[in-house]
């Protein structure tokens, strides 16, 4: 990712508020015990996450429900959490570079076994659209609901589909970006070595709450190199799951600094944001 001096003016920027937030990784357990590592006063001490049931699912669900469904629901609890918002009236996006890789992987093994089996349920949990219908369960919504994946640019095209979502409708939108390790041997495709896990409430119009707003546009070009060193946190876990690249966001809105910055895209544009702490 890099930094850009100012929004550029070849469009108009898409505007939304920032409520509540999810956060799961190694070392970062939750967005309230988090916010300290991200904003440079505590120590990042690398420790695999507790991804716990979901605790919106029934017994039999909780049981089907895999890693990345796990993630992904435990984020976007967390960030609901307290907003005052229902969680069955919101309208979502969820955005994965991989999907369920541990799922696809053990569905192609079947497939590659003489006379394997594909389990109901593994072929169940394979869509890309798994961690949404399992919310759309749990929450008991009816609400529309995107499932994108767009390689390594999915977080930032992710938050971007939700903006323009919040912009058009003027409302509320529940965006949550996750990733988990792939098994052998897709993971010598696709380098996805920890699981990493993030959501935003997204609003159309400040209230009590609000972290932040978020100003993005998608622009031309590349963006200006990289004015200032990783932190190390960014440097231990961007380059190990796309969903962290949501980290210099997470930063800046934990420290609750004004910041500009650019996500560069793989077709050759770049997302470019503006975040002003409330």
């Amino acid at each position: 990712m890099s930094e850009a001096g100012k929004l550029s003016h070849e469009a108009p920027a898409l505007r939304c508020w920032i409520g509540g937030v999810g956060l799961l990784g190694p070392g970062l357990a939750g967005w309230a015990a988090s916010a300290p590592v991200l904003a440079g006063t505590a120590p990042w001490q690398e420790a695999a996450p507790v991804v716990p049931p979901p605790a919106l699912l029934g017994a039999a669900e909780r049981r089907r429900a895999s890693l990345a469904v796990r993630l992904a629901l435990a984020v976007a609890s967390e960030a609901v959490e307290g907003s005052g918002f229902a969680p069955e009236a919101l309208e979502t996006v969820f955005a994965s570079s991989n999907g369920d890789g541990a799922v696809v992987g053990a569905i192609l093994d079947a497939l590659a076994t003489p006379g394997g089996d594909v389990s109901p349920t593994l072929f169940h949990n394979s869509v890309h659209n798994a961690a949404a219908g399992y919310w759309g369960i749990g929450a008991g919504s009816m609400r529309a609901s995107v499932s994108l994946g767009c390689h390594d640019d999915t977080f930032p095209l992710g938050l971007l589909q939700a903006a323009t979502e919040v912009a058009a409708w003027g409302r509320p939108v529940l965006f949550c970006a996750y990733d988990a390790p792939l098994t052998p041997p897709l993971d010598t495709c696709r380098l996805t070595t920890l699981p990493f896990a993030t959501a935003m409430l997204l609003l159309p119009a400040p209230q009590p709450g609000a972290r932040a707003t978020l100003a993005l546009r998608h622009a031309e070009g590349q963006g200006e190199p990289e004015a200032a060193p990783r932190s190390s946190l960014r440097a231990a876990l961007e380059d190990a799951n796309p969903a962290a690249r949501a980290l210099p966001l997470l930063e800046a809105l934990a420290a609750r600094q004004a910041a500009r910055f650019a996500w560069p895209l793989l077709d050759g544009l770049r997302l470019e944001a503006e975040l002003a702490p409330c």
